[in-house]
């Protein structure tokens, strides 16, 4: 094959313009830069980001039918606020979607899997002792996203990638509480334990249960916003 050719093949499987504007996007909804509830600025973005509105827009409805975002005719593209019913409804999905990446990692993971766990938990528990909640949260995310890898479903990661990025940012908020995230360390503790034997039920057990501990947390945190916004 041609230099010309190789050269072809990598330029496609680049990530395109608009999903790295995707990615962005959702970090700045998790880390709250951009506020629920609020319109998005679309020109104010479109500077930050040195793009046109094209790319921003296409951006946009990739982060809409995530549920992230809201499209209102005439009024613009909308940060996605949860309600408590939201929670209720979305978390026990979740909760059964991580448990089956558990019961199914388990059966898959390698020796090296584990390892990068493992090496993702220790970097997790560094920022957790240093009180670096921000980097905490993005460690913690790439445990339970590599857990759902190593259970090598492509299905299992589609469905769940749709509905995670909808609840990622009031996941993480649940932590604010120092004993709840006091608590959520240990039980990442124990899910890694689980991982390390090989556990199947133990590990989906854990997981599911990780997720809805949160819940009620969540939900809380979701009134006080409401409450605050008026």
């Amino acid at each position: 094959m041609s230099d010309s050719a190789l050269s072809v093949i990598q330029e496609i499987r680049r990530p395109t313009l608009h999903e790295e504007v995707v990615d962005r996007i959702r970090e700045m909804i998790s880390e709250g830069e951009l506020p629920v509830g609020t319109r998005v600025p679309e020109k104010e973005l479109c500077a930050k980001f040195g793009i046109s509105r094209t790319p921003l827009r296409e951006a946009l409805k990739v982060c809409a039918n995530d549920g992230v975002i809201t499209l209102l005719p005439n009024r613009g593209a909308w940060i996605t606020q949860l309600t408590p019913e939201d929670v209720d409804e979305l978390f026990p999905i979740m909760g059964s979607l991580e448990a089956l990446s558990g019961e199914l990692a388990c059966c898959n993971a390698t020796d090296a899997d584990v390892a990068e766990v493992k090496a993702l938990h220790y970097e997790m528990a560094m920022h957790y002792a240093r009180g670096d909640q921000p980097s905490y949260n993005r460690v913690n995310q790439m445990i339970h996203q590599k857990i759902m890898e190593i259970a090598a479903n492509p299905t299992l990661l589609q469905v769940y990638r749709s509905l995670a990025e909808r609840i990622r940012r009031v996941r993480y908020l649940a932590n604010a509480s120092t004993n709840r995230w006091d608590a959520a360390m240990k039980e990442h503790e124990a899910i890694l334990a689980a991982l390390e034997a090989r556990d199947g039920a133990l590990l989906a057990h854990l997981l599911k249960s990780h997720l809805l501990n949160k819940r009620e947390a969540v939900k809380k945190v979701i009134r006080e916003d409401d409450r605050s916004s008026l």
